[in-house]
């Protein structure tokens, strides 16, 4: 009953807002704050302020550094080859992977009696301790350092996986608020990992990496403070005989839609077309940064370049919401991945100077070459996110979408590793650059290569049921005799993460 009286107060909310956002100037200004006011006042303060810390400062902001800090700490501290350093960058997203884990504790496994704040305090406490650890230590071991980076990284992931379950819970019970929060999900982590890549190259600079990375501390304790002011009601008399058994159901449900053919062949292409495009980012930060032929760039400088990228992955988030969404799934793969392949060529023309010849600086080329590509790269993202949604039927939509990122996920490993194994075949090393041209357009035929797969996505629109009515009913059914297991906590786009959402 309390639900619904809420809702005639948010369309008052919003009718104030609206009627105080008619002010030319001062209403542009004031229409973000009004906008604050009213998810804080229908919501409560706290919820706001977890979704602000864990998207907008330990994903955005956090994630940023902690791009930019990696990178360099492998480069200049541990002094690795790029092949090495990118097989260590999915290492440490593994905990990435085990996301459905987290989740699944999160909603089935309270402790003293409450779900999401303890896992709040988990997430701040494992990543204080595990970036405090690497930042004492000026010549840690390799071993050590990667298991303080994966630390704060599982850090990061339960803390997304946490703020996920709290959005997903006030969304049932603020339903017109829903397009807000997710709204408010992707402006803090745009907004966030702008303002860290525009900082992380001057901080690089003045403190270093391990500098850098021991500031990821200060997120992870703003994590911790959320878990201790969320205001979150107090399960009483858990039944914890009972998690087995909704560990089963949940399994059982998966593997029966995961066996239905409308799900498992999009689920391959997937997986596939992210797998195929071998990432060998590291190859070309250290051509970027040390190599004679090369630019030669600044730590300052390489940050403001992972800046214009984050501008342009927005701008693509934003052509897909108002030009692409509502074209078919295939057609959409189709355009992005060719254009995905083709804008690896940019790289291929920096490397071989084609620039210069042109009478582009590097600078520039190299602003142009990040921004189109992450472009690109978010074009070719969303409509997969929205696929994966689809794919999910009543009563496990959360469950499944968390299995779905999972497989995503682990893409992004299998591609990473695959990309260091070719840097390393190719003897790309921290001084010799002479096969990464090769490298680059090996990378750039094995992201056209999903485009054979073509016949696993659907032919069917966004706005169009996928899967078989059997498979609808059968989990309405279901949900109607058995509780529900809801996970929508676990969405994650990557780049970090909401559906709302690295990377």
């Amino acid at each position: 009953m309390v639900e619904e009286e809420e809702v005639p107060i948010h369309g008052k909310v919003v009718d104030e807002q609206e009627s105080e956002g008619k002010g030319g100037i001062h209403g542009c200004v004031c229409a973000p704050v009004h906008w604050f006011r009213m998810l804080a006042t229908e919501m409560h303060w706290s919820f706001v302020f977890g979704v602000v810390v864990v998207y907008g400062i330990s994903q955005g902001l956090g994630g940023a550094l902690a791009r930019v800090g990696t990178d360099y700490y492998f480069k200049d501290v541990q002094k690795v080859q790029p092949s090495e350093s990118q097989i260590f960058s999915g290492i440490i997203q593994i905990p990435w992977i085990v996301k459905p884990a987290w989740g699944i504790l999160t909603d089935v496994v309270p402790v003293l009696g409450y779900h999401r704040r303890p896992y709040f305090i988990f997430a701040g406490l494992l990543g204080v301790f595990s970036m405090l650890f690497l930042s004492v230590h000026k010549r840690l071991h390799l071993f050590f350092a990667l298991l303080s980076l994966t630390g704060g990284s599982a850090g990061v992931a339960i803390a997304d996986v946490t703020v996920d379950a709290c959005v997903a819970t006030k969304s049932g019970s603020h339903p017109l608020l829903a397009a807000d929060m997710q709204s408010l999900c992707a402006l803090s982590s745009s907004i966030g990992a702008l303002v860290g890549f525009s900082f992380s190259g001057i901080l690089v600079h003045l403190i270093g990496p391990v500098g850098v990375l021991g500031l990821l501390t200060l997120p992870a304790g703003l994590v911790l403070t959320v878990g201790i002011v969320l205001k979150e009601p107090k399960t009483p008399d858990f039944a914890y005989g009972q998690v087995t058994q909704k560990f089963i159901d949940a399994a059982k449900a998966m593997w029966t839609t995961l066996k239905c053919p409308e799900v498992w062949r999009p689920c391959m292409y997937m997986y596939l077309s992210i797998a195929l495009s071998l990432n060998i980012n590291q190859g070309m930060f250290y051509w970027l940064t040390d190599a004679e032929a090369g630019p030669s760039f600044s730590k300052q400088t390489i940050g403001y370049i992972y800046s214009f990228g984050s501008v342009g992955a927005l701008l693509g988030a934003i052509l897909y919401q108002y030009g692409l969404k509502n074209y078919s799934f295939r057609d959409l793969c189709f355009w992005t991945q060719l254009l995905f392949g083709l804008s690896g060529m940019l790289d291929l023309a920096l490397v071989l100077r084609l620039n210069l010849k042109l009478g582009i600086p590097d600078s520039l080329f190299v602003v142009i070459d990040a921004s189109v590509s992450q472009l690109i790269a978010r074009l070719k993202w969303m409509p997969l996110l929205v696929l994966s949604s689809k794919l999910c039927p009543p009563g496990i939509e959360g469950t499944l979408f968390a299995l779905l990122m999972s497989i995503d996920n682990a893409g992004i490993l299998s591609s990473s590793w695959g990309g260091g194994l070719l840097l390393h075949l190719l003897k790309v090393t921290r001084t010799k650059f002479d096969n990464l041209w090769l490298a680059i357009l090996v990378r750039n035929l094995s992201r056209i290569c999903p485009l054979c797969l073509l016949f696993l996505i659907p032919r069917s629109d966004p706005n169009s049921n996928i899967l078989p009515n059997e498979i609808l009913d059968a989990e309405a059914a279901e949900t109607l005799e058995t509780e529900n297991i809801e996970l929508a906590s676990l969405v994650d786009n990557g780049d970090g993460r909401c559906v709302s959402r690295p990377r």
